[in-house]
């Protein structure tokens, strides 16, 4: 998915089967357990829940598309790797094109294994 998508902002009519959208959201929340890769996607295409239009559910088999051709990947916890922890955070500045609200997140690694991740969006406006 692009970086500056326009998700948030696309106009057009809403999707008529809105269990289906949630009942993919919901399956892919819980791949994301495993496949951090999906991270960021699904986290953007869960904002949508209550009012998914078209261009989402296009976003969305867009990324089952996506594992269909990425079957092999996910996490891998090595035998090799030395049993020691390392964690990452970052965050940036009003990146959510309406809310104007900064993301934060944080990563831990275990050896050469994701074990930990989490994306929040601040309570805070940056303006």
């Amino acid at each position: 998915m692009e970086q500056k998508h326009q998700l948030a902002l696309a106009e057009g009519p809403l999707f008529d089967d809105p269990e289906r959208y949630r009942r993919l959201i919901g399956r892919l929340i819980y791949l994301v357990m495993s496949r951090p890769d999906l991270a960021y996607v699904v986290h953007i295409l869960s904002q949508f829940m209550q009012a998914q239009k078209v261009v989402h559910w296009d976003a969305a088999l867009h990324v089952v598309r996506y594992l269909k051709k990425n079957l092999r990947q996910g996490i891998l916890f090595r035998s090799d790797s030395a049993l020691c922890l390392e964690g990452w955070c970052d965050s940036d500045w009003a990146s959510c094109h309406i809310t104007r609200r900064s993301l934060s997140g944080w990563f831990v690694l275990l050896g050469y294994s994701p074990i930990s991740w989490k994306t929040k969006k601040q309570p805070t406006v940056s303006h």
